[in-house]
């Protein structure tokens, strides 16, 4: 049985007119997954995070400040692409909440995986800094979460959103206990991943796509490089950064992937949760900015997580 989690209040972090990091992307995927065919899944609310969880991955000074300048009114621009509303606290506090929750439940075994459909995204969000729409890195709290509250000893975070997760490599870079796989279009921002930037310990995996190389360079990337390294890496939970920018509709990138290289992927990471992570999989959205592909993409994956 596949989980779902989201929340109304992450509507409600505002972004200037024309941002692609609209509220339009939340109510797009909450559209399609009303659809019939995902009548089967089991529908909660993200519940607000806490502090302590956030700072698992962020430095506390860092938080106190972002809490501190969060507005009470109008609008606060962090850099050029990231601003903050009177609604963006408490959406990214559901983020958090939303993506620990479903790491509870996936580890409590009540559900096999599960689907959290949150915004802002976080995987650019480093230690101490925040960037690229994001403030907070779900992904990265909910495995560390895992580990802490259950013991887990190797966790794996997949990325596939088309931009590369610099915030995820940056919290796990000296970790040996959690392995960092992430296909991205490159260059792009936010410039870093390239294939040699491995980690202190060989555990970050980074798969680099040129502009147009579409969905067979996509499947190449994992067949030849992630998923073996995944396996023999045998990790006890996957967690998905899932950004779906990569769609050949996307307004801010061109590798021209399909959604059904979405639910490919997905399948192919349930195979490696299946043999050593009992089938854990925690899903959390990322990017995705055309409503139509991130309709059609959303719908392949979690289509596939349905099918575990």
């Amino acid at each position: 049985m596949t989980l779902l989690l989201t929340h109304t209040a992450c509507l409600d972090h505002v972004t200037p007119p024309g941002h692609p990091e609209r509220p339009d992307r939340l109510r797009a995927v909450a559209e399609v997954l009303a659809d019939e065919r995902f009548k089967p899944l089991t529908r909660g609310e993200a519940p607000e995070g806490s502090l302590d969880s956030v700072m698992l991955c962020h430095g506390e000074h860092y938080v106190g400040e972002l809490r501190h300048i969060a507005p009470q009114s109008g609008m606060i621009y962090i850099d050029g692409d990231t601003s903050m509303s009177p609604g963006t606290w408490e959406a990214v506090m559901r983020g958090v909440g939303g993506a620990v929750t479903a790491t509870d439940a996936v580890m409590a075994g009540t559900h096999q995986n599960a689907f959290v459909a949150v915004r802002p995204p976080g995987h650019h969000a480093e230690v101490s800094k925040p960037m690229g729409f994001c403030f907070f890195d779900n992904a990265a709290i909910a495995a560390r979460h895992a580990q802490l509250k259950y013991g887990i000893g190797r966790a794996a975070i997949v990325d596939f959103d088309v931009h590369h997760g610099n915030g995820t490599q940056d919290i796990f870079w000296h970790d040996p206990t959690v392995m960092y796989c992430s296909t991205h279009q490159m260059p792009l921002f936010p410039g870093t991943g390239a294939s040699g930037e491995r980690g202190e310990h060989d555990t970050i995996v980074n798969a680099p796509l040129a502009s147009e190389d579409g969905s067979a360079k996509f499947r190449a990337a994992f067949e030849n490089l992630i998923l073996p390294q995944l396996q023999k890496f045998s990790p006890e939970l996957i967690i998905i950064s899932a950004g779906f920018d990569a769609h050949y509709r996307d307004p801010l990138a061109s590798i021209n992937l399909k959604a059904d290289d979405f639910g490919w992927v997905t399948r192919k990471l349930m195979d490696v949760a299946d043999n050593s992570a009992s089938g854990r999989v925690v899903s959390v959205l990322e990017g995705g900015y055309d409503l139509q592909g991130l309709k059609e993409s959303v719908a392949a994956h979690v289509t596939a997580l349905m099918g575990a």
